[in-house]
């Protein structure tokens, strides 16, 4: 950990929020450079500029959603041959290694988040202005969701929360239980709820209604089922609505929609050509990494790497009438065959091809700009309404007393925008609502990073996984240079 940490610490970002920026977490990389407290933190201005930099690392775990799905029965690795995307093949396969590329970027993305965090809770006390309050709730969602991360992937992790870490402390952090990382988890959340606002009007800041929903989806991994009702109920009551056609969440238009509870905010301004560090820059890696390899023709669609390719298993599961199939997978072909307009070519066989792409995450064209691969603009949606919506179905119906006509209603809410109509809504009780929901988080979230995690901690993953090992799968293994340098004991199994 030494060395991974010995660079995080070593870099603070600070970042200039421009009034012509389209989105807020724009900034030039040139702008970067490093600083101590003893010459910032004296201005207002200087603490917005350092809580923005708490935001970058979100832009840099893009994988993470990537390893949801190849994880799970959703998708497979994809990619142009065999020593393509070895990371995700890996994971694919179940032949992880604790020197995964994906995996040790996900630690790190994730701790250096957490320690910039950390540098704005040291320096907490220097300056009152207005508005403190409302972005210190901010940052410590920020480093619950960092932690959440962590926590989800690897189990046990380092915790430490007053400071940054100095390389000599490095050394000497043990794993903290999982417990205490979800306590703090939860104490973060619940300190931010109570100071941030409703609204912001920067779109992609942190609300109230963001760090509630947050919170709810902690509570329910840990199965605290009556919590998680109540805390996802405020947001149920809040001001979201669901999109009446399921395509346009994803469409460039439908960015940080009446749908949207929290997104990870992503841009093309970028001009720069980074592959030292592809991925640790503005734009959204992950649909380069979804696009047809070798694309040409007149669609709408870009290039990419064929890669994350969603599984005829997964398109099977959707029922007939169901509109989230065709905006969730592409079938190339027979996209191809019904517009012989446009002209198409692409490679047809990429590694294990499947014939499908990832729709809702697909390069189109005139989105990125730049290094075009590493640029495109797509946000993240993280968290949508109807998210929440099975969240509190689920957290109704497991809960210690069932309410299952509540579960009933928020599950009937999704499905009714899925058909167009009541006629498929679901009037089972008890264990099968319950598979029911489960089922339904499936089909509404595929693609968008939760179904690994979904199957795990709902006991699921060893009859739904091929390849997947209970006792041991459950987890993702810690980076190998974390264990060699600090200590620190491996996952079972690793």
């Amino acid at each position: 950990m030494k060395r991974s940490i010995k660079y995080i610490v070593s870099i603070v970002m600070a970042v200039c929020i421009l009034p012509s920026c389209k989105k807020f977490i724009d900034y030039d990389p040139q702008d970067d450079y490093q600083i101590t407290a003893a010459d910032y933190f004296k201005t207002a201005d200087d603490y917005q500029k350092m809580a923005v930099g708490a935001y970058s690392p979100l832009q840099w775990i893009w994988a993470d959603v990537v390893i949801g799905d190849v994880a799970s029965d959703n998708s497979v690795s994809g990619g142009e041959n065999a020593t393509d995307q070895l990371g995700f093949q890996q994971i694919d396969d179940y032949t992880i290694v604790p020197n995964n590329g994906y995996l040790t970027e996900a630690w790190k993305a994730c701790y250096e988040g957490i320690n910039r965090v950390n540098y704005l809770e040291e320096n907490k006390s220097k300056l009152d202005f207005t508005g403190k309050d409302a972005l210190y709730g901010e940052v410590y969602f920020l480093r619950a969701y960092y932690y959440f991360e962590l926590v989800r992937m690897f189990g046990d992790v380092p915790l430490f929360v007053d400071k940054r870490l100095t390389v000599t402390e490095s050394a000497t952090l043990a794993r903290s239980p999982k417990a205490d990382v979800y306590a703090q988890i939860e104490k973060d959340l619940t300190d931010a709820i109570a100071v941030l606002p409703i609204t912001n009007p920067q779109k992609g800041r942190i609300t109230k209604y963001a760090a509630q929903a947050l919170l709810g989806k902690v509570l329910l991994y840990q199965e605290k089922f009556d919590a998680a009702a109540v805390m996802l109920d405020n947001v149920v009551a809040g001001p979201f609505s669901l999109v009446a056609d399921f395509g346009d969440i994803f469409l460039q238009e439908g960015e940080n929609g009446p749908e949207s509870v929290f997104e990870i905010q992503y841009s093309n301004l970028s001009p720069y050509y980074d592959w030292t560090n592809p991925g640790r820059g503005q734009g959204n890696l992950a649909v380069q990494v979804s696009g047809i390899r070798n694309l040409t023709g007149n669609s709408p669609y870009g290039q990419g790497w064929s890669t994350n390719l969603p599984t005829q298993n997964l398109a099977n599961a959707f029922e007939a009438g169901d509109t989230r199939k065709e905006v969730t997978v592409l079938d190339i072909e027979a996209y191809k065959n019904a517009n012989p307009s446009l002209n198409i070519t692409y490679l047809t066989a990429p590694y294990k091809n499947t014939g499908l792409y990832n729709q809702k995450y697909l390069p189109r064209k005139g989105e990125t700009s730049g290094q075009v691969e590493l640029n495109y603009l797509n946000n993240f949606r993280t968290i949508r309404f109807a998210d929440v919506l099975l969240m509190a179905a689920e957290a109704y119906n497991r809960g210690t007393a069932a309410n299952d006509t509540k579960a009933q209603e928020y599950l009937n809410r999704v499905r009714r925008r899925a058909f167009g109509n009541n006629s498929h809504d679901i009037t089972a009780t008890g264990s099968a609502l319950k598979q029911a929901i489960w089922d339904e988080r499936r089909l509404e979230l595929a693609m968008e990073g939760d179904r690994f995690f979904d199957l795990v901690r709902t006991g699921q993953a060893a009859t739904k996984i091929a390849g997947f090992t209970a006792g041991k799968n459950e987890l993702f293994p810690l980076p190998q240079q974390e264990v060699d340098i600090s200590g620190i004991p491996q996952n079972p199994g690793y």
